[in-house]
């Protein structure tokens, strides 16, 4: 195994802060009552799209993208500056690079912001390329955008692994023929990640697990 896929949110960072506070954002500015924040925790890794779909109770691309518009004047802003690396991030993806791994990011984030937020926060360079959606929302799908890393990047998905918080971590692996692995200390569930190899509980563990 060779090349190791990461996730961003709830993976390498904890953008809750700037995720929730630019979905109030978008609900308040478009008329719509704003949940409690524990409601909107598993909104952090879809599709925005689908998510303000859900939220709006609707099934309108129009609105969907009206509100991703309006989530999108803040977030560039300042909403995705607020967020922070989990403890010990930096030493894992330092550790695994200098033992010969080649490292991705591979995040349903739009890459623009992908890379702001892993240069802001002094972790870029230890990924190979950073991959996310396009702002127009194609490649949102992390099925969709590990394959499209797989035949941009020539790697061989039996030599590779993807680590993420949620489900859509762990289907995309799965149907690109990536082992997939998950991590307890993002945003999703242990049973959404009942199929992964493995589930670590910190960055650390990352580490240990593949250099032993």
């Amino acid at each position: 195994m060779q090349n190791i896929l990461f996730d961003l949110d709830g993976t390498l960072t904890d953008p809750q802060e700037g995720i929730l506070g630019c979905i109030e954002y978008a609900l308040i500015k478009l008329g719509f009552d704003t949940p409690h924040r524990d409601h909107l925790k598993k909104y952090i890794g879809p599709s925005l799209w689908e998510s303000f779909k859900e939220m709006l109770n609707t099934d309108s691309d129009e609105q969907a993208d009206e509100a991703v518009m309006v989530y999108r004047e803040r977030f560039s802003k300042e909403g995705k500056f607020e967020n922070k690396p989990y403890d010990g991030i930096h030493d894992t993806l330092n550790t695994l690079k200098s033992r010969g791994y080649t490292l991705y990011i591979c995040t349903s984030k739009p890459a623009v912001f992908a890379k702001e937020i892993a240069e802001h926060f002094e972790f870029a360079g230890f990924f190979k390329e950073i991959y996310g959606s396009q702002m127009d929302g194609s490649l949102v799908d992390k099925t969709q955008l590990i394959a499209h890393i797989i035949q941009e990047e020539k790697i061989n998905p039996e030599r590779s692994v993807m680590i993420g918080d949620r489900k859509y971590d762990i289907i995309g692996a799965k149907n690109n023929k990536l082992t997939p692995y998950g991590v307890s200390y993002g945003f999703g569930s242990i049973d959404e990640l009942k199929d992964a190899r493995h589930i670590f509980d910190s960055p650390k563990c990352i580490a240990d697990f593949f250099i032993k």
